[in-house]
């Protein structure tokens, strides 16, 4: 630990979440155990080495599974409310222990801290719709046209749920997933990013003792830690039927064919390219705070990121000298310090790709109109602090197709009517959020038609992050079409099925067909 981390409490949070120096990295319970290679947890923020953990090996994996798949067959035979009553404890939980949790986020992936308790709080949030949903898992009944018949729908669990989740919400989407499974009787597999692996140990510990302490088996909520090889074990496991993954767009193709190459299910959240249209009807004061939030909140290192900003000609000068004007007042250092606003990237591999970004702009004939660059010196010496830039480009620039996890935004001008911006908006092959900043209701309305934004995710007169979690989360296209969270995405982690109850002395078939023996 260093000098700064200690004066933010770090040590004490991590004795107050059960995390030591050195953890193993496998646990179906409070049971833990690991004997594969160590990874180590460096912080983005001042470069400090947090703690190590094990890796798990292949015989690990399968011990793991093995109790997993036990724990199930006493998890999916309690009934659903006293499941959502569990999982009500586990929600006090992380009320209790909201600040310790949130500042280990912040201290481990680098963003504010503001931003690590809100993550904190989009699990307890979860928490409290799962509980109400468990007593909610419709079903369907419908009218047989056989006489003496009853026709109805009803779900049941699916088993083993398996979650490989990334460092930029290193907590929050693990619960998404995890609070919705649980609550359909579902049991959990737990890969978090080897980039933020103390955050995955200290919400398995807060599980596991609500667990233990209601008598329950262990395997309801397992961890295990790794790279990418860890994770081809889940995916290529034909005993964990759901495989919810959250990563780019590269690794999402390869999770997808190996769980389709055994016929299982696949929950995608990939890649978003997320624009802002700003119309001439604009409210320029909320654009200015939309755009800037969503560009440089999490350093840029959300999916749900502000990349493009749609501007109409007409105002394109006004909102231009808006944002570079607010460009000069954030402040950059570490995120435990509330009064900064953009803390690191996650490591220096990211600083490498935002250089790379900023540079292929230009070449692209992109100008850079807030330019960025490395911040150096004292309170900086982790490498993995930058100047949140701003780049005049065009949609069409090979770089601005892509997405890159940092705080760079790309100023986009248009001219005509809103149905050009949308052309815009839709014309790059993710499909996550999007946002329309507009007075004018017909162009509200028809950004928010069928001929109007293609993403899973489309707001107006909001940004493009923040989602809450009662609506599904998710987007289109290469983003993987997915949802979490809220509305119905519960029934992903249940299997659907028809019953047909004959109550009549006779036996008719369905469209009249005649069988006489």
């Amino acid at each position: 630990m260093t000098e700064v981390a200690l004066d933010f409490g770090i040590e004490k949070a991590l004795e107050q979440l059960g995390v030591k120096a050195v953890n193993p990295g496998t646990s179906t319970g409070k049971e833990q155990f690991g004997t594969g290679p160590e990874i180590a947890s460096y912080s983005p923020v001042d470069g400090a080495l947090i703690g190590k953990v094990r890796s798990t090996t292949p015989e690990e994996y399968e011990k793991t599974v093995l109790q997993a798949t036990e724990a199930f067959k006493i998890w999916r035979q309690m009934p659903a409310p006293k499941r959502g009553e569990i999982v009500r404890q586990f929600g006090e939980k992380l009320r209790e222990l909201k600040e310790p949790l949130g500042k280990l986020v912040s201290y481990e992936m680098g963003k504010s801290y503001q931003e690590g308790l809100g993550e904190v709080q989009e699990m307890i949030d979860i928490c409290e719709f799962a509980v109400g949903l468990s007593r909610q898992l419709y079903g369907l009944s419908m009218h047989s046209e056989r006489p003496g018949h009853r026709m109805f729908e009803q779900y049941h669990p699916l088993g083993v749920v398996g979650i490989i989740s990334a460092f930029n919400f290193p907590v929050a989407v693990w619960a998404w997933n995890t609070a919705l499974a649980w609550v359909c009787g579902d049991v959990c597999i737990w890969k978090p990013s080897e980039k933020a692996p103390l955050c995955g140990i200290a919400c398995q510990q807060i599980a596991a003792d609500v667990f233990q302490r209601n008598g329950l088996p262990e395997g309801i909520s397992c961890l295990i830690n790794g790279d990418y090889k860890v994770g081809e074990l889940l995916t290529h496991d034909s005993r964990v039927p759901l495989i919810s993954a959250t990563g780019s767009i590269r690794m999402g193709k390869i999770v997808a064919q190996a769980v389709a190459a055994r016929l299982g299910r696949s929950l995608l959240e990939l890649g978003g390219n997320n624009a802002i249209i700003v119309t001439p009807d604009a409210d320029i004061k909320m654009t200015v705070i939309g755009a800037v939030f969503g560009a440089v909140g999490t350093c840029g290192q959300r999916c749900t990121s502000t990349r493009r900003l749609i501007v109409h000609e007409s105002v394109y000068d006004q909102v231009k000298e808006a944002l570079t004007k607010a460009y000069g007042q954030l402040r950059i250092g570490n995120p435990l310090d509330e009064n900064n606003h953009v803390g690191p990237l996650i490591d220096r591999d990211a600083v490498e790709k935002y250089q790379y970004a900023l540079k292929k702009v230009v070449q692209e004939g992109g100008s850079l109109i807030v330019p960025g660059g490395v911040v150096e010196g004292e309170g900086y010496e982790s490498g993995c602090y930058v100047k949140p830039a701003i780049a005049e480009a065009k949609n069409t620039f090979e770089i601005v197709q892509e997405e890159t996890f940092a705080p760079i935004l790309y100023l986009l001008k248009y001219s005509g009517g809103v149905e050009a911006a949308i052309a815009i908006q839709n014309g790059v092959k993710q499909g996550l959020s999007s946002a329309i900043m507009t007075t004018n209701l017909r162009e509200a309305e028809t950004f928010l038609s069928a001929v109007g934004s293609d993403c899973g995710i489309a707001n107006v007169n909001i940004g493009t992050s923040g989602a809450e979690i009662g609506g599904a989360f998710g987007g289109e296209k290469e983003t993987g079409g997915g949802r979490e969270s809220g509305s119905d995405a519960w029934k992903v982690y249940m299997r659907r099925q028809t019953n047909t109850l004959n109550y009549s002395r006779e036996l008719p078939l369905a469209q009249g067909i005649k069988f006489d023996l």
